[in-house]
């Protein structure tokens, strides 16, 4: 009988401490601020977040557009490229568009430009694909917008994770990343 009792106590203690730890994570969750998000909030700026489910097998900006509601012209993606001559750089293109690497050398200065392989993104800015930013990024490489940024009231990027978007005034967002803007995308 005591060893029965001593089991339901033992079994009570673990759900006791299951329950506990998922609810200190979830409260981890909802105050998990990204660097991205500090960044803009030391520099005043006002955003919203949105969430949304990420599928490992679809991380395609488009995707990300209509999970967050918004039409992909104005969901921009961050994409990680170098020059021959000036090194990094990031283009900011609209979620339907590629990045025309032509455009992009003749505005960063170079020859030629190429994306970076996936591989060398988190150790280059911090962030993995699906989820990368300029704000708060490792380092701070030059930034260039496409020039279609300026003709939305609000746009979205990466907050730094995947599953999470902000909004915010393509003004602030050029500010805050000091982005030139030019035409460095093109129709897919």
């Amino acid at each position: 009988m005591l060893a029965e009792v001593l089991r339901g106590a033992q079994d009570f203690g673990s759900r006791l401490r299951r329950l506990l730890n998922a609810s200190s994570v979830g409260a981890k969750r909802q105050r998990m601020k990204t660097n991205a998000v500090r960044l803009l909030e030391s520099l005043g700026v006002q955003y919203e977040l949105r969430e949304y489910t990420v599928d490992p097998e679809d991380l395609a900006a488009e995707t990300v557009a209509a999970k967050v509601g918004m039409p992909p012209e104005q969901v921009f993606k961050t994409l990680l490229a170098r020059g021959d001559r000036n090194g990094l750089c990031f283009a900011v293109i609209p979620a339907n568009t590629e990045l025309d690497l032509k455009s992009l050398a003749v505005a960063a200065g170079d020859r030629k430009t190429e994306l970076v392989p996936v591989k060398e993104l988190q150790g280059l800015t911090g962030y993995i694909r699906g989820g990368v930013t300029v704000l708060g990024a490792k380092k701070a490489f030059p930034v260039f917008a496409d020039e279609t940024i300026q003709l939305w009231d609000s746009i979205s990027v990466s907050a730094g994770v995947r599953g999470t978007q902000m909004i915010l005034k393509p003004e602030d967002y050029l500010q805050a990343t000091q982005a030139v803007m030019a035409d460095i995308a093109r129709s897919k």
